[in-house]
């Protein structure tokens, strides 16, 4: 609207809120549900038969790859990547007593946590959303909880944070904080408005880390992390990690190059790859 006159005009855009099956179906961890897309699927399709326009996602549960008739030209700049602790007992994970119970559906949060801290429990199947989670928090349910720092900051509720988790601490998913925004593939209007909004930095870093995983194809059921940044000389970096469930085995990797989209499709795609041969047959198994 800002960018856009005709838009500001009372009417011109309406807001059309779609449950997914992810924000549905709570009582089971998503690995269990299966398959891919369970926060886009509904948004997609609303997309493909003209309901809606544009749809707006969070990039983290956005399949590598795309549905048919839909592009994804425009990322909003990013914001925090990192993953914030959240305990009434403890201020970080280091300072949790043995035994204690860390709420967490994520693989790659759980994996990592495992990795570091082998005397903590982790609780799987803790879903919900941010409001859910913080109540089984207060009720004891769990000892302690993470969640995106990014989540957090858009709903106004960082006074819940403990501490917030460095990068090297826990490897945040693959694009933790980005927001997309797709449209169809022929709608010139709409990719002209979405161009306006587009965040070139944060799309090539988005692309970069998708890369990674699509080479990984990655799904909820493996442990997968990828963070790439512009560095102060103007790189790009480049860190990913694969591990076990149990979090016995972490591989991890990194990579340095231009900053420009080729160059760091390509570093993605090359740090994929030699995670997958490092790990070998079998590694991603349960």
């Amino acid at each position: 609207m800002a960018s856009h006159p005709e838009l500001a005009e009372e009417g011109a855009i309406k807001i059309v809120i779609i449950k997914t099956t992810g924000d549905k179906i709570l009582s089971q961890p998503l690995a269990d549900i299966g398959g891919k897309g369970l926060f886009t699927k509904e948004i997609d399709e609303a997309l493909i038969n003209g309901d809606i326009d544009i749809a707006v996602h969070s990039m983290k549960d956005v399949p590598t790859y795309l549905p048919e008739k839909t592009i994804l030209p425009c990322n909003l700049l990013r914001e925090d990547v990192r993953d914030a602790f959240i305990s009434l007992s403890a201020s970080s994970l280091a300072e949790l007593p043995a035994g204690s119970v860390v709420g967490t559906a994520s693989l790659r949060r759980k994996s990592q946590i495992l990795h570091r801290y082998p005397s903590l429990k982790v609780e799987e199947n803790f879903r919900g959303n941010v409001q859910t989670r913080l109540r089984k928090l207060n009720e004891g349910v769990v000892q302690a909880t993470l969640l995106a720092l990014a989540g957090l900051r858009r709903l106004s509720m960082t006074e819940n944070v403990t501490s917030v988790l460095s990068i090297d601490e826990m490897l945040p998913a693959v694009a933790q904080g980005a927001i997309g925004i797709a449209c169809r593939s022929n709608d010139e209007k709409m990719a002209n408005y979405l161009a306006s909004l587009n965040h070139e930095e944060t799309r090539l870093t988005v692309a970069c880390e998708r890369a990674f995983l699509e080479t990984l194809d990655g799904s909820c059921r493996t442990p997968i992390a990828g963070n790439a940044y512009k560095d102060e000389d103007g790189n790009c970096v480049f860190k990913g990690l694969v591990a076990s469930p149990d979090g016995k085995r972490v591989l991890e990797t990194s990579r340095k190059g231009q900053y420009a989209f080729e160059d760091m499709v390509m570093m993605g795609k090359d740090a994929g790859k030699e995670l997958l041969s490092r790990a070998g047959p079998g590694f991603f198994d349960f």
